[in-house]
């Protein structure tokens, strides 16, 4: 029961009691299981008082109440904590259903088994939040701050749009469809946590962690996702059409399947499938790439051979190709390699330029037998090129003669008709081997005949 003295002085009105708060700072005020049902406390001082299992269905908008007990509290609507500050309270199991907490300050609060559901949370400030086990089905916490928040609540039909999450340790959470559109999730932990059929269009996963967790046919329009953690994530059926667009085209047959609707099995890329569809000009640039780029291969960094390279960037440039250079300036490693393997792959041919004996075995042989792409060798004359270079030649078609030449002006000259025209060529004859219908025998026409 609460405290006779205190509960009456409650009683006369929030003039009365902030004037007692004033003239007795020491004193925490202790109104559990206080009945202040329709009460208007507007600004009320109540931090620091023990309203455990108090019923505070009444307005309480602006009222501080940081450090306060409200542990089993009622404050279900019509309720009205509207901008209130309630930092550091301990909101164990208290009851806010239903009510308004628009632009509340709860940073730093205990909502451990609380219920929010259908609470108004909009642009409330829940930084640094205990939140395991609370509840926020269908909760409005958009443009909320949750930066840092941790625990494992519900967010089941809740509204997060444009919400910041920023760092939040939410490991385990599981609900399907929350909406998250243009939430930050940036350093976000949700490993293991349930986001199947959520709303992710446009968030922000930045260095996100999304180890085991299920994202299944999540909404991911407009999503920046980088440096994500996706061990073992559940990303099958992600929808890159927006929702609104399929929402303006569905009938209201809750059966209906749109036939249009585009689907990916991979969150990052999802990003560059939409830009390939939606964006002409990201069409045209892959098909640029794969059209036009040649890739030039060798160590440039002597002074000679760079003059060698940019005569052949700038002709290669004069006759419409994309040069793309690839100078073994420095030591390789995984990473360098598996670059060059990329660019190999997205090259109509690639010249390779084997003068100096550094220029690269194992770039030639991580690449020339993973890739039927022309590879167009060239050496000065009186240079040997690494021991290797012939059992390529000889094993691998699509790797030509060796063009050596004397000058760099002896290179140019001869360069469309001894390099780019044998390439193509070649990569024409390659493209039609690819096209070639399988090869069969069968088998009985290797019986022996005449045979006793």
């Amino acid at each position: 029961m609460p405290n006779e003295d205190h509960f009456a002085i409650i009683k006369r009105g929030v003039t009365a009691w902030n004037e007692w708060r004033l003239a007795n700072p020491e004193t925490e005020p202790d109104l559990r299981q206080a009945d202040l049902t329709h009460m208007n406390l507007v600004m009320a001082n109540l931090r620091n008082a023990n309203l455990e299992s108090a019923t505070l269905v009444c307005s309480l908008m602006g009222a501080d109440l940081r450090q306060a007990n409200l542990r089993m509290a009622t404050l279900s609507r019509p309720a009205n904590l509207a901008v209130a500050n309630l930092s550091q309270a301990d909101l164990t199991g208290a009851n806010f259903s239903g009510t308004n907490l628009n632009g509340a300050i709860l940073v730093g609060a205990d909502l451990n088994g609380a219920d929010f559901s259908g609470t108004n949370l909009k642009a409330a400030v829940l930084v640094d939040a205990k939140l395991p086990g609370t509840n926020f089905f269908g909760a409005n916490l958009s443009f909320a701050e949750l930066d840092r928040a941790h625990g494992c609540p519900s967010f089941l039909e809740a509204n997060l749009s444009d919400a910041s999450l920023i760092g939040c340790d939410f490991r385990g959470f599981g609900e399907r469809g929350p909406d998250f559109r243009r939430a930050n999730l940036s350093k976000t932990n949700l490993t293991s946590a349930i986001l199947a059929n959520s709303n992710l269009e446009r968030a922000i996963l930045v260095e996100t962690v999304l180890d085991g967790a299920n994202i299944s046919e999540a909404f991911v329009y407009g999503v920046s996702a980088w440096n994500i953690s996706t061990v073992n994530l559940i990303q099958r059926d992600l929808r890159i059409t927006p929702l609104s667009e399929i929402e303006r085209i569905l009938p209201n047959d809750p059966s209906f399947s749109d036939p249009s609707r585009i689907t990916v099995d991979n969150l990052e890329v999802a990003q560059f499938i939409y830009l390939i569809l939606n964006n002409q000009k990201i069409r045209d640039v892959i098909n640029t790439i794969t059209s036009k780029a040649v890739l030039i291969l060798g160590r440039f960094t002597p002074p000679e051979r760079k003059v060698i390279l940019i005569a052949i960037k700038e002709k290669l440039r004069q006759m419409n190709f994309l040069p793309i250079v690839f100078d073994f300036e420095k030591p390789t490693d995984r990473d360098f390699t598996e670059t060059l393997m990329t660019l190999t792959g997205m090259s109509l041919f690639v010249i390779a330029d084997i003068t100096n004996p550094k220029s690269s075995p194992l770039e030639l042989q991580a690449t020339v037998p993973n890739y039927m792409v022309p590879f167009v060798p060239i050496l000065h004359e009186g240079e040997t090129p690494f021991s290797m270079f012939a059992d390529l030649q000889n094993k691998y078609g699509w790797v030509l003669d060796v063009r050596t030449y004397d000058t760099e002006a002896d290179l140019m000259r001869y360069f469309e008709e001894a390099i780019v025209k044998p390439a193509l060529d070649k990569h024409d004859q390659l493209l039609a081997n690819k096209m070639e219908s399988m090869r069969s025998v069968k088998i009985t026409e290797f019986s022996t005949r005449g045979t006793s």
